[in-house]
């Protein structure tokens, strides 16, 4: 396994784990890695030191260790796991169909319910434009994120 610090073209910095080199030149080359916070897969590797880890550091690291892969590292990342939560708890993941469902909503042809999902730029520029109160969310789908 290798950590790898990453860096978005819009400046987001995240890490993830990848099983080897390659591995991560194959996921970016295919589009699966993504931003953690954008989603967007213009994903490079930023500038990072080695992590050289001493017998002490090993044994130090227990379960009292720093903030875990799991674990928000700053303020910004626990906010957007918070809203993330809400957002899956509340409301229905409706994927592509996000237009579709969104504007059937807006027109009373599907009752009205709190919807979530992905659309791309036209889409999105279509529904706001038809007067669709939509609003981009900073995070993506849990099953897509690395």
């Amino acid at each position: 396994m290798i950590k790898y610090t990453l860096k978005c073209a819009d400046g987001h910095g995240f890490e993830s784990w990848f099983a080897s080199a390659e591995a991560f030149d194959g996921l970016k080359a295919a589009g699966h890695v993504s931003c953690a916070m954008c989603g967007i897969t213009e994903v490079e590797k930023a500038i990072m030191a080695p992590r050289v880890r001493t017998a002490r550091a090993a044994s130090d690291d227990g379960a009292e260790g720093g903030a875990g892969l799991s674990q928000p590292s700053s303020e910004a990342e626990a906010a957007l796991a918070q809203m993330r939560e809400a957002v899956e708890k509340n409301a229905t993941y409706v994927g592509g169909d996000f237009a579709s469902e969104a504007l059937a909503q807006h027109l009373g042809e599907q009752p009205d319910r709190p919807i979530w999902g992905e659309a791309n730029r036209e889409e999105a520029k279509r529904l706001i434009d038809d007067g669709v109160p939509v609003a981009p969310l900073p995070f993506i789908p849990s099953r897509k994120a690395n």
